[in-house]
């Protein structure tokens, strides 16, 4: 990549960094579809390997908040997703890799901008999951289903739920990856070289949080979202 592509994704990891750390999801909505575009070999290996660094910041800063019994339902439900997921990402073509990503994208900024908040029954919880794992391993965007699952949650205990879920979550996409082979140098090395953005991002996210609240977090990774995914599926049909 070039100084100004490498600049480019600088950018949008510290962004979708600082946004998870204040509301729970957001790497992947935030910084895959722009991934994607400049060097498609980081998608979804190299997000994923992010996430989980940052996830597990997040789970020891706000450890206290876990819903234990709803993210360990959720997780039942993504052993099979991830499944699903690893065995998808090796049946599509990158091309068809792009269309999903970005059509999950727009997926997950509707249903955020409509506000659906299904109840976090048992059911729900595994469902989700499923569809978390299944989309997070495929693409690298597993947020939407567990962040439309537990919205009504308060920003603490949203935090740390779905970054415990996300940090155990990430960890089995990882393995199934790497099982299949969708995992190499090349995810491990530019994820490496962006572990330092993600901190900044994390330490960031406190003052973040001072200043927009969780409305605004939200709109915003709502229209960079939106706007990074059809930028993505115009490139991947043209």
């Amino acid at each position: 990549m070039t100084g100004l592509e490498w600049l480019v994704v600088g950018v949008a990891v510290f962004m979708a960094s600082c946004l998870q750390s204040s509301i729970g999801f957001g790497m992947g909505m935030v910084a895959a579809p722009i991934l994607a575009i400049i060097d498609p070999r980081m998608v979804p290996g190299t997000i994923i390997l992010l996430a989980t660094a940052l996830t597990a910041l997040v789970v020891v800063r706000e450890r206290t908040s876990i819903d234990v019994r709803g993210a360990g339902w959720a997780l039942v439900g993504r052993v099979p997703g991830v499944i699903a997921g690893a065995a998808l990402l090796v049946a599509l073509p990158e091309r068809g890799v792009s269309i999903m990503l970005g059509a999950v994208v727009l997926f997950g900024v509707v249903a955020t901008a409509i506000g659906w908040s299904p109840t976090p029954r048992r059911g729900s919880l595994m469902t989700a999951g499923a569809a978390s794992g299944l989309l997070g391993t495929a693409t690298s965007i597993g947020g939407p289903p567990m962040a439309l699952i537990w919205s009504g949650s308060s920003g603490a205990a949203l935090r740390s739920t779905m970054s415990g879920f996300f940090l155990i979550g990430s960890i089995m996409s990882l393995a199934a990856l790497g099982v299949t082979g969708s995992l190499d140098a090349h995810s491990l090395a530019t994820g490496a070289l962006l572990l330092p953005v993600v901190a900044l991002g994390y330490v960031a996210s406190r003052w973040v949080n001072r200043v927009l609240d969780r409305r605004r977090l939200r709109w915003v990774s709502i229209v960079v979202s939106a706007g990074g995914a059809l930028v993505l599926l115009v490139d991947a049909l043209v």
